[in-house]
């Protein structure tokens, strides 16, 4: 099959690390012809969606990926298409979603266009809040002053963040919280995400994956002891674990409204049973959980897209 990644440069993949990297890989094992652009290199014309690609073969050993031939192709021509663009969710990324729209019928998209446009990774979790810590989702710092009030310590959040970005801690009697909150509200102007402190998150921020409302498993974050964030790209270090009965129901919960939205391949965080962010653009750590798990998931996810775009 012929498989279009919309995605970073290649330059900016961690091998090692990467969840796009180790869908290539995997699907190159099965022999699937990888094609890579960056969103900028989506187009339309005569009214239907094309994107100039290059053929790319991805290897553990050096140099991690080498490019071939290059084309324009029509995207309903390939057999599926991976938007694997890492966040912010900005102006160019909804160009993109907007333009797959054209095609998002006769070619299967992970995940979808629509869906990806609709779920702020923020605000989307709010579909689930009983699941959730008490969470405020206000520009108002007066709002914002008396939650904290209430919860003591809160941790706060840009709601266009990614990888741990932005993401602090206020508290009362911290002298430091009053800038935090004019900073990331831009003085009022900005919506921001406040989130009880939840003092399990010492224990670890538990990513769980999910496919086409399947779990695949789950790896536990734990912060840097000088720092509050768990996410691997802000140092956290991974550790094995397992999904909790209760994770497992709230999963449960969850899929319907998932598999209707079109976000087959998720990233759920959890914090002391609670759900905090639900992660759709490029959810990561399926390299983590694989060598916990002593296989290759990525393969999962392969498999999955070879059966829906069979079905397409």
């Amino acid at each position: 099959m012929r498989f279009v990644y919309v995605m970073d440069p290649m330059e900016r993949v961690l091998p090692d690390k990467d969840t796009t990297f180790a869908i290539m890989r995997a699907a190159q094992r099965r022999q699937h012809l990888a094609l890579h652009c960056e969103p900028r290199e989506v187009f339309i014309e005569d009214g239907d969606v094309h994107a100039h690609v290059r053929e790319v073969s991805v290897s553990d050993g050096r140099p991690h990926f080498s490019f071939r031939s290059e084309a324009d192709v029509r995207l309903a021509d390939v057999d599926g298409v991976f938007i694997r663009k890492d966040p912010p969710f900005d102006d160019q990324y909804l160009y993109v979603t907007l333009m797959l729209e054209n095609v998002r019928e006769r070619t299967h998209i992970l995940n979808d266009p629509r869906g990806l446009r609709d779920a702020n990774e923020k605000l989307y979790t709010l579909h689930f809040s009983a699941h959730m810590p008490r969470t405020l989702v206000t520009s108002d710092r007066t709002r914002i002053h008396q939650f904290v009030s209430e919860m003591r310590t809160a941790v706060i959040k840009p709601l266009d963040g990614a990888g741990g970005s932005g993401v602090m801690v206020v508290a009362t009697g911290d002298k430091n919280t009053r800038s935090i909150v004019d900073y990331l509200t831009r003085e009022g102007m900005r919506h921001v995400m406040l989130q009880e402190y939840l003092p399990a998150v010492r224990a670890g921020d538990k990513r769980v994956l999910v496919l086409g409302g399947e779990i695949l498993g789950a790896i536990n974050r734990i912060a840097r002891d000088d720092d509050v964030r768990s996410n691997i790209h802000a140092g956290g270090r991974v550790e094995s674990c397992t999904v909790t009965p209760e994770e497992r129901a709230i999963v449960a919960v969850m899929a319907p409204r998932l598999a209707t939205d079109g976000l087959y391949f998720v990233g759920l965080d959890f914090v002391g049973g609670k759900l905090t962010e639900v992660n759709v653009t490029s959810p990561t750590g399926i390299q983590e959980l694989s060598r916990h798990a002593g296989l290759d998931l990525a393969e999962r996810v392969v498999v999955w897209m070879e059966q829906h775009a069979r079905r397409g």
